[in-house]
């Protein structure tokens, strides 16, 4: 069974399964995984024409594992867990079962990353498929197998609550929050907090609903939890104005000692806080990639282009990464990593690595500046690293203009190796915002370029 962060659903789906049987059968059978395997057999797939007897076998294997990942099983006996009996103790009221399931789902098996994965497509005017939603989950740091329909199973299940339409990738946000009893815009503030505001977050909602805490003592928990060392002088300024500015905390200033300077902050954590739900919302954060770009990653690229152009340099690194992630699924590249994010460039450069495996095996290194020029320095330094991050094509974006040198260079470099450098100016993306399939021809436009440089040398050893 391939790995996979969305839960495993092969022959456990509302379409192929009754929840409150197989429930009833992991009640019944559940201390012999064998004897619940055999009465799943026995119910769903004996009767499968042309089925071998271990292809039916398999396929009840299949039932209990999906059901073992999505947390109704123990994986040792198939006997039902906490949660699981909890469902089954409302197999006779379904749209409570489902609904408590749903619950579930989007909490703590990634179901509100599906559900933001969609929302994100759909203000960006993205087509939503289910292939192309897939990649968007992918996009986000979770791994999806090719060709799986893990998330089909998962959406089929939500939509047994009502939080999806009959058959579409098309989300019921009211549903959603009443299911939940939160909202996307909660689980969207939480997403742009920093990894520090989320840990300290999640430490708070650990300790006594609605008693305070002095925040000094909330950071070294969160220091010995989390592995996070926070600058004493810096955690009202980094952590604890952003904290309530968002809604998730309320301070009361302490009062001045003498000669020892101000008391800590009493913390007091807001209702949002304390839902039941948000740990589980905030692992499903921290296991995304940078998912303190979403919110642009839901802009069209003329829209990422004047946060490009702000005054801000933390606004306009995250801008120039996600100028980069737009750029690049364009043309159907697989995220891999981020090598320099705009805080360590004070908002000057991007530096991403996409991967393709179509045909054949490709890394593409992509380099984003917001300078006037890109100069031969520029390019040097990242051919310089080809060799450590194995890439075979470099692309270099400015919102300025290319350097005459950096293009020779560029040339050389190409003629010498069998590296691949593009180059798109501020022109360039221009055009991609009038057309943005006209990205596809500017990459063409430069592919020819280089084989041009590198057919020319082929022609002079010949």
């Amino acid at each position: 069974m391939p790995k996979s962060d969305l839960p495993f659903g092969s022959e456990f789906s509302p379409s192929q399964i009754d929840l409150a049987e197989v429930l009833e059968l992991a009640d019944r059978h559940g201390a012999d995984w064998r004897a619940f395997e055999r009465a799943v057999r026995r119910r769903y797939f004996e009767s499968h024409a042309g089925k071998s007897e271990s292809n039916k076998d398999k396929l009840a294997n299949n039932t209990k594992l999906g059901m073992r990942s999505y947390g109704l099983i123990e994986a040792d006996d198939a006997s039902l867990t906490e949660f699981g009996r909890s469902l089954f103790e409302l197999r006779h009221d379904p749209p409570q079962m489902y609904e408590r399931f749903a619950r579930h789902i989007l909490a703590n098996k990634h179901g509100m990353t599906l559900i933001q994965c969609i929302d994100d497509m759909r203000a960006a005017g993205e087509q939503v498929t289910g292939a192309l939603v897939r990649r968007a989950l992918v996009d986000r740091g979770l791994w999806v197998p090719v060709n799986s329909r893990i998330h089909f199973t998962m959406r089929l299940w939500l939509e047994k609550a009502g939080i999806f339409a009959p058959g579409k990738f098309v989300v019921d946000h009211a549903r959603l929050e009443e299911v939940l009893g939160t909202d996307m815009a909660t689980f969207d503030a939480l997403s742009q907090l920093t990894r520090e505001q989320r840990a300290y977050l999640q430490t708070l909602a650990t300790l006594d609903s609605g008693q305070p805490h002095m925040s000094n003592d909330i950071a070294k928990l969160t220091e010995a939890a989390h592995g996070i060392d926070f600058q004493d002088q810096g955690i009202p300024k980094l952590i604890l104005y952003p904290l309530q500015d968002a809604g998730f905390i309320t301070l009361e200033r302490g009062t001045k000692r003498v000669g020892r300077g101000a008391k800590p902050f009493r913390v007091i954590a807001t209702e949002q806080t304390y839902n039941d739900v948000l740990p589980g919302l905030l692992e499903q954060i921290e296991a995304q990639v940078r998912p303190e770009i979403r919110p642009l990653l839901r802009k069209r690229l003329s829209d990422i282009r004047e946060e490009v152009r702000s005054s801000d340099t933390h606004v306009r690194g995250l801008a120039l990464e996600a100028l980069a992630f737009k750029l690049m699924r364009l043309i159907n590249l697989d995220y891999v990593a981020t090598r320099l994010r705009g805080s360590q460039t004070g908002g000057a450069e991007v530096d991403l690595i996409f991967e393709s495996v179509r045909l054949v095996y490709n890394r593409w290194q992509i380099q984003c500046k917001n300078t006037r020029s890109v100069s031969l320095d520029d390019v040097a330094k990242e051919v310089g690293l080809t060799h450590m991050l194995k890439s075979n094509a470099i692309v270099m974006v400015t919102t300025g203009s290319i350097g005459g040198q950096a293009r020779r260079y560029a040339t050389e470099v190409m003629r010498s190796s069998n590296i691949c450098i593009m180059m798109l100016d501020g022109s360039d993306l221009s055009q991609i915002d009038a057309n943005p399939a006209s990205l596809v021809d500017i990459l063409t436009r430069e592919a020819k370029s280089a084989m041009q440089v590198k057919t020319l040398e082929l022609d002079g050893n010949s």
